[in-house]
């Protein structure tokens, strides 16, 4: 297992992931948040994401349904991680976070289809 650290733009808030096998679930979703947001996510279990400073300055945006859980810095604006609606198990987090990533190496990115799923 791999410990990877990520932080927003200011670096008040930092976080680590724990990687068994490198970033899982690379993707883009296409709900109306993310598609606005534009960020490439990979994904872990709610245990292998943990946030190591800076939980105070996290603002949390929820909406509809308010299964989703999406954290902003309150500080710099970037978006960290979420909870997400599809998988409640898991967390989604911003790969443009994580210290050394360089965002073209990246590869192939998939897609999610989040905007198809049921709001109910």
């Amino acid at each position: 297992m791999q410990t990877v650290i990520g932080t927003c733009h200011c670096k008040a808030v930092e976080f680590e992931v724990d990687l068994i096998d490198g970033f899982e679930n690379i993707r883009r979703c296409n709900c109306s948040i993310c598609s606005r947001k534009g960020a490439v996510m990979a994904g872990v279990t709610l245990d292998r994401l943990r946030v190591t400073r800076g939980s105070d300055v996290l603002s949390l945006y929820q909406w509809n349904t308010k299964i989703a859980k999406h954290w902003f810095c309150s500080v710099c604006g970037i978006y960290t991680h979420h909870q997400r609606r599809s998988a409640p198990n898991e967390y989604g987090f911003n790969l443009a976070c994580i210290e050394g990533v360089g965002m073209a190496s990246i590869g192939e990115i998939g897609r999610s289809n989040g905007a198809a799923q049921s709001l109910v």
